[in-house]
């Protein structure tokens, strides 16, 4: 009889196994099959896959981890291939007038248990806020009409939790789960940006409005902790990096050099104690976006000494405590030129934490932080209006515009699709594009009216995308002022 490999021995040499291997060794025998299911071996698999990801997307339910692993490669493979079959497309209507944003409020997690839900809530120019479940396909609750339109929109999936601002600077609190007003703060002037930060210390909200200053609120309660005047008179942004610990702080286009605020720094409650902040020495800054890999990694685009080439400088960001403040410590890490012949990109994200994305017009390029330039997408017929960069199955979605001609006065329709396009974890080797899904015939309709000469029954393409991993969701403009929800649903076989 030969000698069979003990227990112990047999686990050591699946470890080295993927899952491909692992599954035919379960087929061997009995003996193997046991151990091919042992817990830790594909535990190991999903951490080693989905290394990039927060523990607290690694949801198992009910379901083990060899369950886990299997469904959610599925779920990957459908958001890949993209075929008709693989996924539910639903237009979601019931906003009278244009939809300015929306954002996920259902945690991030990835569950195959069968109480996964992915709920989306938006903010329109009627007024309203909403939530929507995208696997039911339907509306969840509507906000009463509020005085002013609304403008910007953020959510706290712990807390079940949405805020909004209107243009007069009025923030509210809601309960995302019946849309109930909680609280409510009124800024000086209009908002110019709101930024939800989750840290441990609790969760804030941070809003900017047209004077300058940077407002800092307990939330749910919009309580005042602090205000700090960053660009007095110049309307601010914000930016707060993938941890929270971070605040990015600019007026586009402007001689004001961009400062980095320690997000903790904010709570002061004193005047006299100014936040923890450093001052960058560019100037004239146009985009910005942290690296989703490196929690204090800052690239940002803006102008050269001359003012006259686009320039991405990295910033590697850390704090130096000599009694009891900290100090912040911007080291300038790489910085580039782009090319003469780019247009100005009018859209940037980062990949990992050596990948930038921008989009220029019609074309989507990837570049290092050093400049090397991966690739350049030219997948697009019309201007993109929106990307969505994934920090866990290495996807980039684009949503590009629709387009529309006329002849022997009759429509023809070039139907808007989703294009998905791989990132692989080497940032040397990106791949082309790899799936796209177009609308069905049937959901693409419009009514045309009989003068081919009103430009109302024109639709202007998407404005918005986003994605929690089991579905993506994007705003899809209607007729003039108006617009839908467009999702893309992913089934995951549960048993």
């Amino acid at each position: 009889m030969e000698p069979q490999l003990g227990l112990h021995e047999l686990l050591h040499v699946f470890s080295f196994l993927e899952a491909r291997d692992l599954l035919c060794a379960a087929q061997v025998n009995k003996v193997w099959n046991e151990a091919s299911r042992t817990k830790e071996l594909w535990r190991q698999l999903c951490l080693r896959r989905w290394s990039s990801c927060k523990a607290s997307q690694l949801t198992l339910g009910t379901q083990t981890w060899k369950q886990y692993y299997l469904r959610r490669s599925e779920l990957e493979f459908r958001m890949a291939s993209g075929r008709p079959e693989d996924f539910t497309c639903r237009a979601l209507a019931g906003h009278k007038g244009e939809i300015d944003n929306l954002a996920y409020v259902s945690v991030n997690e990835y569950r195959f248990d069968g109480r996964e839900k992915s709920v989306v809530c938006t903010i329109s120019s009627d007024g309203t806020v909403r939530a929507w479940d995208l696997h039911e396909g339907m509306e969840l609750w509507s906000s009463p009409v509020q005085s002013a339109p609304l403008v910007h929109l953020v959510t706290y999936p712990r807390l079940q939790l949405v805020v909004t601002v209107d243009e007069q600077g009025l923030i509210k609190a809601w309960e995302a789960e019946n849309g109930c007003e909680q609280a409510a703060f009124l800024l000086p002037m209009y908002s110019s940006t709101l930024e939800a930060c989750d840290i441990p210390e609790g969760p804030l909200l941070l809003a900017t409005c047209a004077e300058g200053a940077v407002y800092t609120l307990t939330v749910p309660w919009l309580q005042l902790l602090s205000r700090v005047s960053v660009f007095p008179g110049n309307p601010t942004t914000l930016l707060c990096s993938p941890d929270r610990q971070w605040v990015f702080a600019s007026t586009q286009n402007s001689d004001l050099s961009p400062e980095v605020f320690y997000t903790q720094s904010l709570l002061c409650q004193s005047e006299e104690e100014t936040p923890a902040s450093a001052t960058l020495p560019i100037w004239l800054t146009s985009r910005a976006c942290w690296a989703p890999d490196e929690a204090a990694r800052l690239m940002v685009m803006h102008r050269n000494d001359n003012g006259m080439q686009l320039v991405i400088t990295t910033y590697e960001l850390g704090t130096r405590k000599p009694r009891d403040r900290a100090d912040i410590l911007a080291q300038q890490i790489a910085s580039f030129l782009l090319p003469d012949t780019m247009m100005p990109p009018h859209l940037m994200k980062s990949h990992g934490s050596q990948v930038i994305l921008l989009v220029s017009g019609s074309e989507l390029v990837l570049f290092t932080i050093h400049g090397l330039q991966l690739v350049a997408f030219q997948d697009h017929q019309r201007p993109i209006t929106s990307i969505w960069a994934s920090h866990c199955s290495y996807l980039a979605s684009v949503f590009k515009k629709r387009c529309y001609t006329i002849i022997n006065k009759k429509k023809k329709i070039q139907r808007p699709k989703l294009n998905i396009f791989a990132i692989k974890d080497s940032y040397n080797k990106p791949t082309s594009l790899i799936a796209q899904m177009p609308l069905r015939p049937v959901e693409a309709l419009i009514t045309c009216p009989t003068s081919t000469h009103d430009p109302s029954w024109l639709l202007f393409g998407f404005t918005h995308v986003e994605c929690d991993g089991m579905s993506i969701v994007g705003v899809e403009a209607r007729n003039i002022g108006t617009s839908i929800l467009r999702s893309y649903y992913f089934q995951v076989q549960c048993g």
